[in-house]
C-alpha cells in the first residue's frame, strides 16, 4: 500500500520589508512587493502563482512510502523547488529577468520505527546582480542573496504524517501549507540586513550552514481581512525593539496594533500566557471594554507594527476577533 503526504512553503516579500538602498527600486515602482499568498493552496495553484510572478520561491516536498504487513519497504520523493522570475519596469516597458534556481537538495529517506523522514531544501536567487560587501570571505558578492527553506516530512506506516520547518533564510516571509493545502504556519521574523549581507552559498544548505526559523501561528481570516483594510490606508510602521513593552496591563488606551513582523509575548499578571506574530491584531479588547488593557504585550524579537484607533474599525469585527482570541490557548492579547 502506498501512502503519500506533502508540505509546501511559499516565500514572498511583504510590503515595506526591504531596507536601505535596495529599497529604492521598490519605492520607484521598478520592482514590486508581493501580495499575500492564498489561505488555501489548491491543485495547480503553484503553477498559476509561478506564472503570475506572485512569489519568490516555493519548496514543494511531496513524498511516499510503500507499506507491506505494517512495515515500510520503500520510500521516495516527488515534487521539488520552484522559483519565480524577476520583472522590472523600465518606463512603459517590462523586462523579465530569469531567476537562478539552486539544485533541490533531498536527503536520503531515513527509515525508523515505522516511519520515513524526508528532508528537502529548495531556493535560489534573482537573476539581477546585487553588488555589495558581505560579512566573511570573500567580503564582496556580485550575485544576489539566496532565499530558501528546508522542510522535513515524516510519513508513518499508520497513515499519519508530520511536517517541520527545519530552517530558512532570514528573508523573505515564508508561509507553510499542510497536506490538505491549509496555511498552518508562517515565519515570524524577517531580517533583510542579515540576509542581504550573509546569505550566499557558503552560509546556506548548499554550503555548510542552516539558519533556524522562528515560526508563528496563523492569524484568523478576519484578522487577515482587517489587516488588508488597515494597510490600505498606508499607515507608517513603527519599530519595536526586543524587550520593549507595546501594551501594559491596567493602562487605559484604545489603540489597536497590527503586527507586521516579529514575535510578541503576552503576559497576564506577570505570567506569559501566549505569543503572537505577523498578521495578528493586538489590543482589540481595550477598544470594546472602556479602554482598559487586560494583558501586557512585550516584544520577544525586533518587530514592526502599525497602530490604528478602535474607532476606525467595525465594533462587530473587534468583538469577533476578541472572541476568537479567547478561544485560543493563552487568551486575548489586549
Amino acid at each position: 500500500m502506498r501512502i503519500e503526504s506533502s508540505v509546501v512553503s511559499i516565500s514572498w516579500i511583504p510590503s515595506d520589508a526591504v531596507k536601505g538602498m535596495p529599497k529604492l527600486p521598490f519605492e520607484l515602482g521598478v520592482a514590486h512587493y508581493d501580495d499575500p499568498p492564498p489561505e488555501q493552496l489548491r491543485p495547480l495553484d503553484l503553477d498559476r502563482l509561478t506564472a503570475e510572478d506572485a512569489f519568490r520561491e516555493s519548496n514543494e516536498l511531496r513524498a511516499w512510502i510503500e507499506v507491506e504487513d505494517g512495515r515500510i519497504v520503500d520510500a521516495g520523493y516527488a515534487g521539488g523547488g520552484r522559483i519565480g522570475v524577476t520583472r522590472v519596469k523600465l518606463g512603459p516597458r517590462e523586462l523579465t529577468i530569469p531567476a537562478v534556481a539552486l539544485p533541490t537538495l533531498q536527503a536520503e529517506p531515513e527509515l525508523r520505527d515505522g516511519e520515513a523522514r524526508f528532508v528537502q531544501s529548495a531556493g535560489g536567487r534573482t537573476g539581477a546582480p546585487a553588488p555589495r560587501r558581505v560579512r566573511g570571505k570573500p567580503y564582496f558578492q556580485l550575485a544576489s542573496s539566496i532565499a530558501w527553506t528546508t522542510l522535513a516530512l515524516a510519513i508513518r506506516a499508520d497513515g499519519s504524517s508530520e511536517w517541520e520547518l527545519v530552517g530558512a533564510s532570514a528573508f523573505p516571509r515564508h508561509w507553510i501549507y499542510d497536506d490538505e493545502g491549509n496555511l498552518v504556519a508562517k515565519s515570524g521574523v524577517i531580517d533583510f540586513e542579515t540576509w542581504y549581507r550573509e546569505s550566499y552559498e557558503r552560509n546556506t544548505p548548499w554550503g555548510d550552514e542552516e539558519s533556524e526559523a522562528v515560526l508563528a501561528e496563523v492569524e484568523s481570516s478576519l484578522e487577515r481581512e482587517l489587516s488588508r483594510q488597515i494597510m490600505g490606508a498606508k499607515p507608517r510602521p513603527r519599530k519595536v525593539e526586543a524587550g520593549e513593552t507595546l501594551i501594559e496591563q491596567g493602562t487605559r488606551d484604545t489603540g489597536i496594533y497590527l503586527v507586521l513582523d516579529g514575535m510578541f509575548d503576552v503576559s497576564v499578571d506577570g505570567e506569559v500566557v501566549g505569543e503572537v506574530g505577523p498578521g495578528s491584531l493586538v489590543g482589540e479588547r481595550a477598544g470594546i471594554e472602556l479602554g482598559t488593557r487586560t494583558a501586557t504585550v512585550t516584544a520577544a524579537t525586533r518587530a514592526r507594527v502599525v497602530e490604528v484607533d478602535a474607532d476606525e474599525l467595525d465594533p462587530a469585527d473587534l468583538y469577533e476577533v476578541s472572541a476568537g482570541h479567547r478561544r485560543e490557548p493563552g487568551g486575548s492579547a489586549s
